[in-house]
C-alpha cells in the first residue's frame, strides 16, 4: 500500500504479511502522492509514477521499491506531469503510461518506461485526452483504453494500443460514457467493464473487436474494485453511489449474470484489493462517510 489521499504525509508505504495477517512499514517515498500508479515490475520491484500532493501539485517523478532491501530509490522522471493516469506492463516488460490530468487538463500523451535502463521514451498519443480511464492488457499484447473524463466530459470512444507499431486505433464506443469504472480480463480473454457511475456492465471481445451488453449490477457503482477469482468469477467490491457502499457482487461469465456476495464489514470506496496466494481477497483502506480508512478486511471465496 503506497501513499494516501489526505495531508502532506502521504509518502508512507506498508506491507501486508498473509502468514501473520499483520502490517509493517515499508519505508517512505521521496514524494507524497495520491492518484498515482503502483505497478509490479517483472523483477518484483514496484514502480510508482506521478500523482499529486498539495506541496508540489502534479508530479512527473517516479520511484521504485525494492522488496528485498525494503527501500525506495528514485528513477527517471516522466516527460509530462500527470495524475489519475494508468500504467500497464507490456509483454516486453516495458510500462505503458497513458493520459491522466496535467497542465491544461486531460492528457492524450503516452510514455514508455524501460525498467532495465530506468528511462522514459515517448510513444504516439491517444486520439483523445482522458483521465480516470482504464488500460487493460489483452492476450494479444495490445492495450485496451476505456472511458475516462475528457475535455468535454465523459469519453465514450475506446482505443487500442499496438506496442509493435506504437500506434493507436479506434475500438468502438461504449455508452454511457464512464469514469471511475473497472476493466477486468476474464479467463476467456474477454474484457469485463463494470460501473463508472452506472450499474451497466459490458464485455469486449478482442477477437471480433465488438462490444456486448451483459446483465447489470444491482447498484450503480464508481471507484469500486473488480477482482478476478480462481473460479473465473469477478468479485466487485464496494464503491460509491452517492455514498460509500458495503455491498459486493460477483459476475459469473458462464451465465453472464450477477450473484450477491458477502458484504463488507465497513462501507468503502477508493480502496485497493489483491488476491493472496491462498485465494483470499485482501481489501484495504479507502474512504467512507467518516473519512479515509486504515482498516483492512479479508474475503474468502466459497
Amino acid at each position: 500500500m503506497v501513499g494516501r489521499h489526505t495531508g502532506d504525509a502521504g509518502d508512507s508505504a506498508e506491507e501486508f504479511d498473509p502468514a501473520t495477517l499483520s502490517w509493517s512499514k515499508a519505508g517512505d517515498m521521496a514524494s507524497a502522492r495520491r492518484s498515482h500508479t503502483s505497478t509490479v515490475l517483472p523483477s518484483g520491484e514496484v514502480l510508482v509514477t506521478g500523482g499529486y500532493n498539495t506541496t508540489s501539485s502534479i508530479l512527473a517523478s517516479a520511484e521504485r521499491y525494492d522488496p528485498i532491501q525494503r527501500g525506495w530509490y528514485s528513477t527517471g522522471s516522466m516527460a509530462v506531469r500527470r495524475t489519475d493516469h494508468t500504467a500497464t506492463v507490456l509483454p516486453s516488460g516495458k510500462i505503458l503510461v497513458t493520459g491522466g490530468f496535467g497542465a491544461g487538463g486531460a492528457l492524450a500523451s503516452a510514455e514508455l518506461y524501460d525498467p532495465e535502463s530506468g528511462t522514459w521514451s515517448p510513444t504516439r498519443s491517444m486520439r483523445e485526452g482522458r483521465h480516470g480511464h482504464t488500460a487493460t492488457l489483452l492476450e494479444s499484447g495490445k492495450v485496451l483504453v476505456v472511458g475516462g473524463y475528457g475535455a468535454h466530459g465523459g469519453v465514450a470512444k475506446v482505443e487500442l494500443y499496438d506496442p509493435h507499431l506504437g500506434s493507436w486505433k479506434p475500438a468502438g464506443s461504449l455508452a454511457p460514457a464512464r469514469a471511475g469504472h473497472t476493466a477486468t480480463r476474464l479467463l476467456s480473454g474477454q474484457i469485463l467493464v463494470v460501473g463508472g457511475g452506472t450499474s451497466d456492465a459490458a464485455l469486449y471481445d478482442p477477437t471480433h473487436r465488438v462490444w456486448m451488453r451483459v446483465g447489470s449490477m444491482s447498484k450503480a457503482r464508481t471507484h469500486h474494485t473488480a477482482t478476478l477469482l480462481a473460479s473465473g468469477q469477478v468479485l466487485v467490491i464496494g464503491g460509491e453511489d452517492a455514498i460509500s457502499l458495503a455491498s459486493t457482487e460477483a459476475y459469473d461469465p458462464e451465465t453472464q449474470s450477477w450473484l450477491q456476495a458477502e458484504g463488507l464489514a465497513m462501507a468503502r470506496s477508493y480502496h485497493a484489493t489483491c488476491v493472496l496466494p491462498l485465494g483470499q481477497v485482501l481489501v484495504a483502506g479507502g474512504f467512507s462517510g467518516g473519512g479515509p480508512l486504515a482498516s483492512a478486511e479479508l474475503f474468502t471465496p466459497p
